[in-house]
């Protein structure tokens, strides 16, 4: 199971960059966008075009992010990446085709009691059970 772990980390990670690249090439379209376009010709319909434009590069930065840094915590098997993993899967789920492949894999990775036993908090050196 632990390879299927980092097999997935791998994948959020380069998901998560791809997220971040369209983010970053949407913001120079949206620069570009408006600075060709003069002030007096900037009305209405371009704030709304521009507006659009800076909302989809906004969440594909934050996004990207989020699953680039549950794929780093995913390889290193912290115990908090488990469910964020799981909570990006769902949305995942929704963009067709690679994201519902990757979503589909998370949950079947990541709800396997394997990786639970992989991912579960281990208990400080010296303290007693309960």
């Amino acid at each position: 199971m632990r390879l299927h772990i980092d097999v997935l980390g791998w994948l959020y990670l380069i998901w998560g960059g791809l997220g971040l690249l369209s983010g970053s090439s949407l913001l120079i379209l949206a620069a570009g966008a408006r600075r060709s376009i003069p002030d007096a010709a900037f009305g209405l319909g371009e704030r709304a075009g521009l507006s659009v434009l800076l909302v989809a590069a906004a969440l594909l930065l934050a996004g990207g992010a989020a699953c680039a840094a549950t794929g780093w915590s995913l390889r290193l098997t912290r115990t908090r990446a488990r469910l964020a993993g799981l909570l990006l899967a769902i949305p995942n789920l929704i963009l067709i085709p690679f994201g519902t492949a990757l979503g589909a894999y998370a949950i079947w990775v990541l709800l396997n009691d394997d990786a639970r036993r992989v991912f579960a908090p281990v208990a400080p050196v010296g303290s007693v059970p309960r």
